[in-house]
């Protein structure tokens, strides 16, 4: 019998933990590790942010889903891995062993990076929607600004990995804003490391510059690229633009009554922990504390390690002249989380592992009351299959893949829900050329 652990419990640790139930026997044991005892559907974090959904609309109690499919849970944060020994120390004082641990964990909100950076509750001049938590705290400061409205901030630093929520929140803050009638008295500049509008961390998808470009064009609102953010006082962002060279071409201090920007990304903390001295990483994490996965998403030195989703380490798509990350889309998790159960299926029978995850990008864009789908296959170019278009249709089908995606968690269903939903809509019947 195998203890498996899964440290997480997000969009990846929760299905994670149900294919394991499901396709393994029940003489495993199955634990789940997570810092927070409520499922969240990240996705919607924007939405919570304008009032549009209340924190309870996209959240649920973990221990009783968990428990009725035979999963033990632990509300417990993970402040130690002793991967030697096969060993993990919960912020309790206890120790959990394990026979094969998945680490499901997302990120650190790497705030810090920047002076003045960060939520108001935890120091910061902005505010976030990388939390269902920080996104409440937001709309509690976007109806008071809402009642003395000014210039308004929105994008991502220098190293963030992940720019589709701040798309999103920019189109869905002028819409908010136009439906209160308020648009006109709001300065909107988007502020971004990526070197032009619509990259998005993977290069481009499709004509993504063309399509973003124009609907910021059409809503109002600025934008720096190339951008690094020095500092940002209460009131005052200050960003140095850069040109293709990486040389500075010009300095700008923004003034803003709202902001929201998107950070840049590290490992857990317990993960940091292992970055040797040398900072130059380790055997199971790089020098930012990401887990180092082969292409079966497990760990090259330590085998019965495996990693899915925002906490793995993935080079840059391309070298910019500010530091741009590569986002892990929900396809591409839910690519990991199949692919690690088979695995792990396949080493309790005594077998190696063979099923290598797609990394294959789709992703619907909110933009409030219209939206942008965008289809990357491979995600890394050359692609077999790019393309970008827009349409109501995509903000209704976010709507409805958030009550499916929720609807299926609290079920404990553990069917591909993006590749079943996502790639159905869209009429994409298989998935080729990840490669």
């Amino acid at each position: 019998m195998a203890t498996i652990v899964v440290v997480g419990s997000s969009t990846g640790g929760l299905p994670m933990a149900y294919d394991i139930r499901k396709h393994l026997g029940k003489e495993h044991t199955i634990k789940v590790v997570n810092a927070y005892e409520e499922f969240t559907f990240v996705p919607s974090n924007p939405w919570v942010a304008v009032g549009w959904r209340k924190p309870e609309d996209i959240s649920f109690k973990l221990e009783p889903h968990l428990t009725r499919k035979g999963i033990e849970f632990y509300h417990e944060t993970v402040t130690a891995l002793d991967p030697d020994n096969n060993k993990l120390t919960l912020s309790n004082g206890s120790e959990m062993e394990y026979d094969y641990l998945v680490l499901a964990t997302g990120p650190t909100l790497a705030f810090h990076e920047v002076e003045g950076f960060g939520p108001k509750s935890q120091g910061g001049n902005t505010v976030s929607v990388c939390t269902t938590p920080h996104a409440a705290e937001a709309h509690e400061q976007w109806e008071e600004f809402c009642e003395n409205p000014g210039p308004i901030i929105v994008g991502a630093v220098q190293g963030a990995s992940c720019y589709g929520p701040a798309y999103e929140f920019a189109m869905i803050m002028d819409t908010d804003l136009r439906k209160r009638k308020l648009r006109a008295q709001v300065p909107m500049t988007f502020v971004t490391s990526e070197p032009y509008i619509g990259h998005l961390g993977l290069g481009g998808v499709g004509d993504s510059n063309g399509l973003l470009e124009s609907e910021m064009r059409n809503r109002h609102i600025k934008w720096i690229c190339n951008a690094a953010v020095e500092k940002i006082e209460d009131g005052k962002m200050y960003v140095k633009e850069h040109n293709m060279q990486g040389e500075v071409i010009n300095t700008h201090e923004l003034p803003f009554k709202y902001s929201m920007m998107l950070p840049a990304f590290k490992g857990s903390q317990f993960l940091q922990d292992l970055v040797q001295p040398d900072n130059m990483g380790g055997p199971l994490v790089n020098p930012r504390g990401f887990v180092k996965v082969d292409q079966y998403s497990r760990n090259p030195t330590y085998h019965n390690i495996y990693a899915l989703g925002v906490g793995i380490a993935i080079p840059p798509v391309e070298a910019t002249p500010v530091p741009v990350g590569t986002p892990k889309t929900g396809l591409m998790i839910e690519s990991m989380v199949t692919a690690i159960c088979h695995n792990i299926e396949a080493n309790l029978e005594g077998k190696e592992p063979d099923a290598e995850p797609t990394w294959n990008t789709i992703c619907l864009a909110d933009m409030g009351d219209t939206g942008a789908a965008f289809v990357a296959l491979p995600q890394i170019p050359p692609r077999n299959l790019t393309w970008a278009k827009k349409g109501k249709w995509v903000h209704l089908a976010k709507i409805a893949f958030e009550k499916y995606f929720i609807r299926n968690m609290k079920s404990g269903n553990s069917e591909p829900i993006y590749q079943k939903y996502i790639m159905k809509m869209l009429g994409i019947s298989r998935l080729k050329g990840d490669k």
